[in-house]
């Protein structure tokens, strides 16, 4: 695969997402815009750290209680601690999972990804979720799609400015999914003046743009899906494990497909 330089003179969405939850995979300028974004709206280190929690409970939760054994994880980011195939394969050593991301960052950490339980099965694709048709073609190398998958999009549609479309990529990819499959969600909310002050601010810092949506667009990507209680909720509020903090600006859902 080519080497394609890495450029460290624009933030970067997942190298600034790795710093909000204590990972080391970040440059100054990744820093620089975090700590400016920490002083117009610290909540936003609430936002990331609750996020990741709450992707814990959901895969615990979906190999656990419900007995899912594979996972389609769309837009990974860097690696930090207790990522997907980590948690699910605490729970089920057997769990496959596919790590689905196109950014030359993540691909260069795909090393520390690619690791799994004997029993079980991980991989890494550089696929683009605005092709759902390779995402799966190229999945199914790893995982059985006539079997039930449990599709993880977390923190990643914000990158899809026009909600439509972002409702059409999440059913395109759930329609090659069997009967039985879940699909995981959570994102930022523009649920404050503090989290849209924070969105325009990350977005005039030269990165790519993420738009946060309200919580009524959160609830579209589960139409047609039967959702799991509590329903679409606060982050903090899925299912909690201890006490979070309140009003946490970042909504999240579980949904089946019927």
């Amino acid at each position: 695969m080519p080497y394609t330089p890495i450029d460290t003179s624009k933030p970067h969405s997942a190298r600034f997402w790795n710093y909000f939850v204590g990972g080391k995979d970040n440059y100054e300028v990744d820093r620089e815009i975090g700590d400016h974004i920490k002083e117009i709206f610290p909540g936003l280190v609430d936002v990331a750290v609750t996020s990741r929690r709450f992707l814990g409970r959901a895969v615990r939760h979906l190999a656990g209680d419900q007995g899912v054994r594979q996972f389609l994880d769309v837009g990974t980011g860097l690696p930090t601690a207790d990522n997907t195939h980590e948690v699910a394969q605490r729970v089920a050593p057997d769990a496959r999972i596919v790590y689905v991301d196109n950014d030359p960052i993540v691909l260069a950490h795909a090393n520390a990804l690619l690791t799994s339980a004997p029993e079980g099965r991980t991989a890494y694709l550089d696929a683009d979720l605005y092709d759902p048709e390779s995402v799966l073609e190229a999945a199914a190398d790893t995982l059985d799609l006539s079997r039930p998958v449990a599709l993880m999009i977390l923190n990643t549609l914000g990158h899809v400015a026009d909600h439509d479309r972002a409702v059409d990529l999440v059913q395109r990819l759930m329609s090659g999914l069997a009967s039985g499959s879940y699909l995981v969600i959570s994102d930022s909310t523009a649920t404050s003046e503090g989290m849209i002050a924070a969105s325009e601010a990350y977005n005039s810092s030269g990165a790519v743009p993420y738009y946060v949506r309200p919580v009524a667009d959160i609830a579209a990507f589960f139409d047609g899906l039967e959702l799991v209680e509590p329903g679409v909720v606060r982050v903090t509020e899925w299912r909690p494990e201890e006490p979070g903090p309140a009003g946490v600006d970042a909504y999240c859902g579980v949904g089946r497909k019927l």
